[in-house]
């Protein structure tokens, strides 16, 4: 498990909790963050806490997606506004810097996903571009950007959110489009890439039951197969509307549908909690 926290500190009980469970990671979003003084003190704390080995991640792309912001940080633009690979890997290399002297290992950018027109702008300029190979160019370079910075890039989501007509934050997107070959493109072309994170949609020519980050038969035969990703693939954050059940039960879907890593965001006790003890079950 990757997990939220809820404040700018650590709460007793959060770090009781860390240290009996383990987890994998802990994820931090605006709500933990304050300043670089802040900062520094709450991670330096989560490291003293989670096992050797764990990691800390923010979601941060540049643009709408951005969990260090000024004035304590510089702004980064969308990706939408990037047009070479040089722009792309100068943005990948800024951005890495960034995270790495806030304290983090792992960046969750970039998004590979395709700009469809007419489709939910929950991706909008979030992506590069509608053409697939524009996507997969400058998808590397902004990767190897970070990389070069010494942070952990995850690309997403795969195996591809931007046909998806509604928010998979809010609901459960369905794409009905048979041919999926240039949505998958650019995750193909990135499959060496280290990480990657799924996309909470439902594919209903793939699976018409289950979205991509609980379905074996996407993670088995597109993702591991097609697209031939074999890196670490976490899911999307698991308490998004577009999935149902309890904490628990979302994750451990996750987990058996293929995931390597459940990711969990909201940082409330009671989530958090109901999900370490599931798993140590």
């Amino acid at each position: 498990m990757i997990l939220g926290i809820s404040g700018l500190r650590l709460l007793a009980e959060e770090r009781a909790l860390l240290r009996a469970h383990r987890p994998r990671g802990v994820i931090l979003f605006s709500r933990n963050i304050q300043d670089r003084h802040q900062l520094s003190e709450l991670t330096a704390e989560l490291r003293e806490v989670l096992p050797s080995g764990a990691v800390l991640m923010v979601d941060q792309e540049g643009g709408r997606v951005a969990r260090l912001r000024p004035p304590h940080w510089p702004a980064l633009s969308a990706a939408g506004t990037l047009t070479t690979p040089e722009a792309a890997y100068a943005h990948g290399l800024a951005l890495g810097h960034m995270v790495r002297e806030a304290g983090f290992d792992i960046a969750a950018a970039p998004v590979l996903d395709l700009r469809h027109p007419g489709a939910s702008d929950i991706i909008g300029d979030r992506a590069f571009s509608h053409d697939p190979q524009v996507v997969a160019r400058l998808g590397a370079e902004m990767a190897r950007g970070i990389i070069a910075a010494g942070v952990i890039p995850v690309m997403k989501h795969i195996p591809g959110h931007g046909r998806a007509m509604v928010d998979s934050h809010l609901a459960l997107p369905r794409v009905g489009a048979a041919d999926l070959s240039a949505d998958f493109y650019p995750f193909a072309q990135n499959k060496n890439l280290p990480w990657a994170m799924t996309a909470h949609v439902i594919y209903e020519h793939l699976d018409p039951q289950n979205p991509a980050t609980i379905s074996p038969r996407v993670i088995r035969d597109i993702i591991r197969g097609e697209i031939g990703f074999s890196g670490t693939l976490v899911s999307d954050d698991l308490a998004m509307h577009a999935l149902s059940g309890t904490p628990a039960e979302r994750a451990l879907a996750a987990l058996a549908a293929g995931c390597d890593i459940a990711l969990y965001c909201p940082g409330g006790m009671a989530g958090n909690t109901q999900i370490l003890e599931a798993l140590r079950a």
